[in-house]
């Protein structure tokens, strides 16, 4: 029974490899993530922004699974010293940067968008926008869990060592 290219138990055995180095960048890269999406967005709060509606439960799980996955798969560009690895660049790179986006759109308050505003204007946004969220929220993070499966299996499929 041959794996996927994507299999969680290739990208298990890909995490189970990972240094110290690996780890760090991808709490670095969570943490970024998570201001980079939830400041402008007001779901963490800071004196920068405001919103005109609300932060809704499910904007924290959303954003924090979205942080998660986006650093773990920001981790899969740092290479391993003690291997040669073969090129993955396009291997779920635009998963990841298509769900980091839509975690955007998904979080943010629904009449501070400018383009839903000038597409739907307040009413719409709030009539049609908002009820689609939580579904933009849930493509996003699969996106981005398939970007880290991918980026992991790859990983562990066919190592190649150094000596190579």
């Amino acid at each position: 029974m041959s794996s996927s290219p994507r299999s969680p138990r290739l990208a298990g055995a890909a995490l189970r490899t990972w240094r110290a180095r690996q780890w760090a960048v991808a709490a670095l890269g969570a943490l970024a993530t998570a201001l980079v999406v939830g400041v402008p967005t007001d779901v963490v709060p800071t004196p920068l922004f405001s919103r005109a509606v609300p932060v809704q439960w499910w904007n924290y799980p959303a954003l924090s699974v979205t942080a998660v996955l986006a650093g773990v798969t920001l981790s899969t560009y740092v290479r391993q010293p003690q291997r040669r690895e073969p090129s993955t660049a396009g291997d779920g790179s635009r998963m990841g940067a298509v769900g980091g986006l839509l975690t955007f759109f998904a979080v943010g308050c629904p009449v501070c968008n400018k383009l839903v505003l000038v597409l739907l204007g307040a009413s719409g946004a709030m009539s049609y926008w908002a009820p689609l969220q939580p579904l933009l929220a849930v493509l996003s993070v699969g996106l981005l869990a398939e970007a880290a499966l991918r980026r992991l299996s790859s990983r562990a499929e066919c190592p190649v060592p150094a000596s190579a």
